[in-house]
């Protein structure tokens, strides 16, 4: 029986199994190494700065400056790097320090005597006392509600093209207002898609500004200090204290996970995207159908009213909802016995990153709506590994007993690890 296994292999579930590793836990890690950073298509950038982009291991010694050392390249303050530099350095940083990755997926995690009983996609049945559930975003896609069910060949999720080659010369409607939206809409141009609009409930695009440089004097860090969030203060409590977030009214967690860092444009694709002409903003899609010439007939209802459009394809890139329902690898009764928080059905999370149900650890996008924004990021790996790590440990001295997690009242944090 292993002391933990660990389901996923992008930046939260490596820098959890790099972590575990030095602590000489008897450990499998499962996933496909930086799957949703590989399914990026070329030419897309990352939003973050390099700073702000380190996966986590307790020296500290394999960050991505570290690896951009290996490959000749600077690591730069308000240069982007491009996103398969970074899916390469998570490659990089997983044989540095995470043993033995299995690139198989995790088919199933359900209660076991004395931990968890896991089955691999191919049948190979494991047991482990321990599980940290660190599966990234690509479960939890988000695609509005009209265009559910529609068939790929009209409707795709942002994260399901590793290239836009197929949409040269085609009628292409990119929903949403954020980052990937944007910059989606904007490669899909320069890629000789013949029309591309961007459909969005926003009134309006929100662009970030050029960071400031890190050394800028004293008196202009302590008005807008630097974080791995942005500049501000209140960005500063967001990336530094986690744990007080953790802490808030669940109200109170549920409104700022829904509004906090909202969707923005990074400063140096907006000229890139002057080149997209045609942009409805304060408008969403209540409807759509296939016609009989094979396109998306969609109804668009705005300030204006309802108006009609026809469209080849539809990539909706409206992000991803941390809904537990969407956890489909756990047993349908060890999930529906987890505590939630918020409206989207998100897990409780305690203070050292475990669940509700004993063992059982969460790591990234599930854990946002229980620890803040932070965990929306790469930036986020570095609280939650070295943390999520103690947590188990903890739980494997114990000896896996349950009833030793605490079982608060609707809306307040668990109290394991506080």
């Amino acid at each position: 029986m292993y002391d933990l296994v660990v389901v996923g292999a992008g930046p939260y579930g490596l820098s959890v199994a790099a972590h575990a590793a030095a602590h000489g836990l008897k450990l499998r890690t499962f996933g496909r190494s930086m799957e949703s950073w590989h399914a990026m298509p070329p030419g897309m950038f990352l939003k973050s700065e390099p700073w702000a982009s380190h996966l986590s291991d307790p020296e500290g010694v394999y960050g991505l400056d570290a690896y951009a050392v290996t490959r000749g390249v600077r690591a730069e303050h308000g240069v982007p790097l491009p996103v398969d530099f970074f899916a390469s350095y998570g490659e990089w940083f997983a044989r540095q320090a995470v043993p033995a990755l299995d690139e198989r997926l995790i088919a199933s995690v359900a209660p076991a005597a004395g931990g968890f009983a896991l089955r691999t996609e191919d049948g190979e049945p494991l047991r482990t006392r321990t599980v940290a559930l660190a599966v990234g975003v690509l479960p939890f896609m988000e695609i509005p509600g009209p265009l559910r069910g529609l068939p790929r060949r009209y409707v795709t999720h942002s994260s399901h093209h590793g290239g836009l080659d197929r949409f040269t010369g085609r009628d292409v409607t990119v929903v949403g207002a954020g980052q990937a939206a944007l910059e989606t809409a904007a490669l899909l141009t320069e890629q000789g898609a013949a029309t591309v609009r961007i459909v969005a409930r926003a009134d309006r695009l929100n662009w970030n500004t050029l960071p400031p440089a890190l050394d800028r004097g004293p008196w202009r860090t302590v008005r807008a200090p630097h974080t791995g969030l942005g500049c501000g203060w209140r960005n500063k409590l967001y990336a530094d204290t986690p744990g007080l977030f953790r802490r808030l009214p669940a109200t109170t967690r549920e409104r700022i996970f829904d509004s906090a860092l909202g969707p923005a444009g990074a400063w140096w694709l907006r000229e890139r995207f002057a080149a997209v002409g045609d942009v409805r903003l304060g408008q969403r899609i209540t409807s759509a159908a296939v016609t009989g010439d094979e396109r998306l007939r969609l109804d668009v209802t705005g300030p204006g009213g309802t108006t009609v459009l026809e469209t080849d394809h539809v990539v909706a890139a409206t992000g991803f909802t941390p809904s537990l329902a969407r956890a489909g690898m756990l047993d349908p009764a060890l999930r529906g016995a987890l505590r939630t928080v918020g409206a989207v059905g998100a897990p409780e999370v305690g203070g050292l990153f475990e669940s509700s149900w004993p063992g059982l650890f969460l790591a990234g996008l599930l854990t946002a709506p229980s620890y803040g924004p932070s965990m929306r990021f790469v930036f986020g790996a570095g609280y939650t590994a070295g943390r999520l790590v103690r947590g188990v440990r903890q739980r494997l001295r114990s000896g896996g007993r349950r009833g030793t997690v605490a079982r608060p009242r609707t809306g307040e944090p668990a109290a394991v690890g506080a």
